[in-house]
């Protein structure tokens, strides 16, 4: 009796992993829309040079961080996918989440600076931790969103893209 209740707790666990962590990652999302949302005035790009017209009138570095741990079940699924190689498709949505909360707490700093737009936006991936004492395996990653957030004199922001020059 002991013996069977010792084969079942790893697929219990496993299957309870599973199921946690996939409803972690839906409440995650949803949450990121609604944050999204609020963050949509604040426009982000990159370009090299401010569109004509632009006056700025006041600058700041602008940093958005966030560091996301894989839960267990994705890595024992990574760990078996690293055995044949190819796409490790189970890490996308949580770099996907953490990359979108990013560039949301980045434009939040801008929003908290009086800023409405951040140029020249970059996204940095690092690994935080090691999940194994051997130094292999990622635990972590934090992924950082930096730019320049900017305040425009009012009325010279224009449109970017199909009906651009109109001023916002």
């Amino acid at each position: 009796m002991i013996e069977l209740s010792v084969y079942l707790i790893t697929p219990v666990m496993l299957v309870g992993a599973w199921i946690t962590g996939t409803l972690l990652e839906r409440r995650h999302f949803q949450d990121l829309l609604r944050l999204e949302s609020g963050a949509r005035e604040i426009l982000a790009m990159t370009v090299e040079d401010l569109p004509a017209g632009w006056e700025v009138e006041e600058c700041d570095l602008v940093i958005g961080n966030v560091v996301i741990s894989q839960d267990y079940f994705k890595r024992v699924a990574a760990s078996i996918k690293g055995i044949f190689g190819g796409r490790i498709g189970v890490y996308e949505p949580l770099l996907e989440r953490a990359r979108r909360e990013a560039v949301v707490r980045m434009k939040e700093e801008a929003r908290a600076h009086g800023h409405d737009t951040v140029i020249n936006v970059r996204i940095e991936t690092s690994p935080l931790a090691r999940a194994r004492s051997d130094a292999k395996g990622t635990a972590g990653v934090e992924i950082m969103a930096f730019g320049t957030a900017v305040t425009l004199r009012a009325g010279t922001r224009k449109r970017i893209g199909p009906g651009g020059g109109v001023p916002v």
